[in-house]
């Protein structure tokens, strides 16, 4: 039977890979297992040892303590994708040019209203 720690831990690997468009395949060889490993990681039916979530947030990352923390982790909608989607590429935009961007976007919003 499958400990709700492990599940809760796998939903986190998840979601922070997905938040860092990462595919399975892209986890595995920045940690050197193979990408089944990953989905078993991340389904909760394997247990993460300590040594290796210290590479999976590595190569995450994020610190040790977001897979175990309190916020609740949920599958994201459709909405909550496009919103990932949108602050991944904004994180990626050089500093400099980042506030030309969020200016637009509140003008734009405040069209919209």
């Amino acid at each position: 039977m499958t400990h709700p720690v492990d599940l809760e831990v796998g939903r986190r690997i998840r979601h922070r890979r997905w938040m860092r468009g990462m595919s399975q395949q892209q986890l595995a060889q920045a940690i050197g297992i193979r990408f089944q490993q990953v989905q078993k990681y991340e389904a909760g039916e394997n247990r993460v040892s300590a040594s290796r979530l210290w590479d999976i947030s590595l190569a995450l990352e994020a610190p040790v303590g977001f897979f175990f923390g309190e916020e609740v982790v949920s599958l994201p909608s459709e909405l909550d994708r496009e919103a990932a989607d949108l602050v991944r590429h904004f994180l990626a935009i050089p500093a400099t040019k980042r506030r030309g961007l969020l200016d637009l976007a509140l003008s734009l919003g405040e069209t919209s209203c």
